[in-house]
């Protein structure tokens, strides 16, 4: 039994909405699916009803976005099945709102570069609450700027160094959040590593028990870095999960639902560990 704990909807950043993804989900064989859309659990009811429908198991999901003071860059951290999610709502709004502010001013010095206007941009936001950069390129692209979401525009507007568009604010610290979740009494995984350079966060983390798994397998991990992950995972008796990070039409590289697979094993000692709290 396999499960991809990383994808994402429309209710996020992702292209496709949640039935066409846990549809997709039965037709490769996954047995297990967690929607882990940033910053909001609203997917919860409706995927448990979905995956009764096409008969693949799912685990609550979300994946929320948090701030490394010592380092002072982002990190995400997934949560898994939290028995009291209700706990969770307010750093849910308090993220998104903080999205929301970043996404405002960055529409805002778009629409100084480019004739095009919020509206053209708002249509794309289907069930999302923020506006991604995402939504932006996909209207960018329909008037001609561009002819892909990743490249030459997409690295001029958005790079998190050198954009010139792009806007960030500090998130809630790291620590808070962990917090947060395990008073959800949920699992709380550090997603992709690799991405926002966080390698030395898990030590920091797992050593003071904050953190109870690692996203090991994820395409921004080659196999030497799994490898260097999953011996961190192994050395703290980590829960070790791999998801696709699933966006259909806005993935940063070709990446498939299934690409990379949490096992069984893992799978239940998340479902323990929550089933514990």
């Amino acid at each position: 039994m396999k499960g991809d704990l990383h994808v994402h909807t429309t209710l996020s950043d992702g292209s496709l909405g949640m039935e066409e993804v846990i549809a997709q989900a039965k037709r490769i064989g996954l047995d297990f699916i967690s929607i882990t859309d940033h910053d909001t659990m609203s997917s919860v009811s409706r995927a448990k009803v979905l995956g009764e429908r096409y008969g693949v198991q799912t685990i609550p999901g979300v994946e929320l976005t948090a701030w490394d003071k010592t380092r002072n860059r982002k990190v995400h951290i997934l949560c898994y099945a939290p028995q009291k999610p209700d706990r969770l709502e307010g750093i849910c709004r308090r993220c998104s709102e903080i999205r929301q502010s970043c996404a405002k001013e960055t529409v805002e010095n778009v629409l100084k570069l480019y004739p095009i206007t919020a509206e053209d941009i708002t249509k794309h936001l289907s069930g999302s609450k923020s506006i991604y950069k995402q939504h932006i390129l996909h209207a960018l692209i329909e008037y001609g700027y561009s002819t892909h979401f990743y490249g030459r525009l997409n690295d001029e507007l958005f790079n998190e160094q050198t954009g010139s568009c792009i806007v960030e604010r500090e998130y809630p610290d790291v620590n808070y959040v962990l917090e947060l979740i395990h008073s959800a009494r949920g699992a709380a995984v550090l997603a992709h590593p690799m991405v926002y350079d966080s390698v030395d966060l898990i030590d920091d983390l797992a050593s003071n028990g904050k953190l109870d798994g690692i996203e090991v397998y994820h395409y921004s991990a080659d196999e030497e870095q799994q490898a260097m992950l999953l011996a961190k995972a192994n050395e703290y008796d980590l829960i070790v999960t791999g998801g696709s990070d699933f966006h259909g039409l806005y993935n940063m590289r070709p990446t498939h639902l299934g690409m990379y697979t949490t096992d069984k094993d893992n799978i239940d000692r998340i479902l323990r560990l929550c089933s514990k709290k």
